[in-house]
This record gives structure tokens, sequence and C-alpha cells, in this order.
């Protein structure tokens, strides 16, 4: 099965209204709308909470099944103007255009992904002023399928981008805990690792 596949049959089954990442809502809240790109965009929770709040999104993700939903979602919530939701396997191909954010939630896969060289890719399609948020898991939930997994730090993260210092500054590298509830309801304290880039010219 192709990474394509698997997200594609991932999203074949309906589900509830997709809500946003709180880790977004946190870091987002006080910024200026302005244009936005949404990485792995999935069921589209973080795109249609940026879109309420006045920005212009693009939304990328692999599957096809999810960005047709998601490009129907909002078209019947009003927000059809303002989101355009695109099929990108991002090892080959990135959207165009420059972006006042780039948003990438746990962008983690278990197919063959040139993560460092996306999120470099991220980075140089920010506007000046613009940032780059990256969010990663930094624990492991107990209901988690892989008990042994690592993770690397915020400043690990940043590091692999490569990035001038002159022309990118990190903002914020953090270990943040919240509480997290599990499939069957369970929960559980777990741990976001929050990356804030920002382009300075």
């Amino acid at each position: 099965m192709t990474a394509t596949e698997f997200w594609d049959a991932h999203y074949a089954t309906p589900r509830a209204a997709p809500r946003p990442n709180v880790r977004l809502t946190e870091a987002v809240a006080d910024l200026t709308p302005g244009t936005a790109l949404d990485l792995g965009s999935g069921a589209g929770g973080d795109t249609l909470w940026l879109a309420r709040r006045g920005w212009h999104v693009t939304a990328a993700d692999i599957s096809g099944v999810a960005t047709g939903r998601l490009a129907e979602r909002a078209g019947e919530l009003g927000l059809g103007d303002r989101v355009t939701a695109e099929r990108h396997d991002l090892a080959e191909t990135f959207p165009a255009g420059r972006f006042d954010l780039v948003s990438a939630h746990y962008l983690h896969t278990s197919f063959a992904f040139p993560r460092a060289r996306v999120l470099r890719q991220a980075a140089h399609a920010l506007a000046p002023g613009g940032r780059l948020l990256v969010v990663d898991h930094g624990s492991v939930a107990p209901w988690s399928w892989d008990q042994e997994a690592r993770f690397t730090s915020p400043r690990e993260v940043a590091e692999s981008l490569e990035l001038d210092a002159g022309e990118w500054t990190v903002e914020r590298a953090e270990a943040l805990s919240r509480q997290a509830t599990g499939p069957g309801g369970q929960i559980a304290e777990v741990v976001d690792h929050l990356l804030l880039i920002r382009r300075t010219r």
C-alpha cells in the first residue's frame, strides 16, 4: 500500500466535524489574519478554524479524499472563498505562494518522508514577518501503537532546517503539557513540542 492509498483509506470513513489543534489556537490567536498554509491538513479542523477568523488558507494533504471533503465542507460553511484545498505528496510537490503563516501539526508518517526538507521549504515559503509553526509529539500516549518512539526536541528540529540566522529567528522552542483523550475515552497527560520560527526579512 502506498502512502496515498493509506491516507485515502484513513479518511474514507465519514467523521464528526473536525476540531482545531489546541496549540494552533493558542499560538495564532493574536496574529493578524493573512495568508496561511496548512501542511498535512487532514480532516481540516485547523484550516476551518483559521478561515473562520479571516485567514485565506491553502490546505495541503496527500489524501485527495481528505482535500475533497475539506473543500466541500468549507463551501457548506460559507468559507469557500477563504479555503483552497490541494492534494500534494509533499515529498514530490509543494504548494505555490508566499504565506504569513505555515502550520505543520504532527507531520509524522511511517512512510519514507523528507521531513526536514519539507519544513525547510515551508520556511522559505514565508513572507517577510511570517511564521512557521511546527508542533510535534513529545511523549507517548498510553493508547499509542508506538510505545518506543523517540522524540526530537524543538531545538533539534530547528537545527535540522539549517536556516540562516540573519533571515529566520526562533521565537519559541518549548515542551508543553496538556490533557488528551484517547479513542476509548481514556485521559492522560501528553507533551507537545512546539517550534515557532519567524522570517525577519
